[in-house]
């Protein structure tokens, strides 16, 4: 056996193992609340995340069915990779957020259908794994204006999401947006979904941003049908 299949087999076991460890405390834990045995307590551990994970996946298929009605489709017309398909599915399997799963079932739908115009790349993936609902909710408020004006002439922040606007040319200095708007804008900008306004001192100035093509073709990449 080579070096780097030993390696891999024994990154398998450490990782079986921490598995069967944190279910064995959540056992513990729970078996001093039910009095009962560390057996019985793994297994109400282990069969609610069974069916959580059941749950989910259930409601995944269910919403991926729909999409492919609303696209006009009666199933998949190209086949998804592996690697995009796979941390999908499984990304979607475990989301207890219905909003976000929306998503990964739209991002699903979109891979698998020959009329969509845009390459499924990973990226898109990896970027919806660092959202919240309320990221997407900012995005799709973004690139629901014309993406070329906004690009010229940025957006206002602070209205986001509810009433996104392109500033007047000559409107003054913009108000900044709030604690949880500037967080969700700060962290699409490190995702390279929008860019804020430079400051003369070479800052970020989050009263004003711009969509970037990254982020365009993202949102479009998982937009519902």
């Amino acid at each position: 056996m080579d070096h780097d299949s030993n390696k891999t087999i024994q990154e398998l076991a450490k990782t079986t193992n921490n598995a069967i460890d944190a279910s064995r405390e959540a056992g513990k834990f729970i078996a001093r609340f039910v009095a009962g045995s560390l057996e019985q307590g793994m297994g109400i551990f282990e069969d609610k995340l069974k069916y959580m994970r059941w749950e989910r996946q259930i409601r995944m298929i269910k919403k991926s069915e729909e999409f492919l009605l609303r696209a006009g489709l009666s199933g998949p017309t190209r086949s998804v990779p592996l690697n995009i398909a796979i941390p999908i599915l499984q990304a979607a399997g475990i989301e207890e957020d219905d909003d976000l799963q929306n998503r990964w079932a739209a991002l699903l739908v979109n891979a698998s259908n020959a009329n969509f115009n845009l390459d499924m790349r990973r990226s898109y993936i990896s970027i919806l794994e660092q959202l919240n609902s309320f990221d997407v909710l900012v995005m799709e408020a973004i690139y629901s204006l014309p993406f070329g004006t906004t690009q010229h002439d940025g957006i206002a922040a602070a209205d986001l999401p509810s009433s996104p606007r392109v500033p007047a040319k000559d409107e003054g200095d913009l108000p900044q947006p709030s604690e949880k708007l500037l967080l969700s804008l700060s962290n699409l900008a490190r995702l390279g979904c929008l860019r804020p306004a430079g400051t003369w001192g070479g800052g970020e100035n989050y009263a004003r941003i711009n969509p970037t093509v990254a982020g365009k073709v993202f949102i479009e990449a998982c937009r519902l049908p």
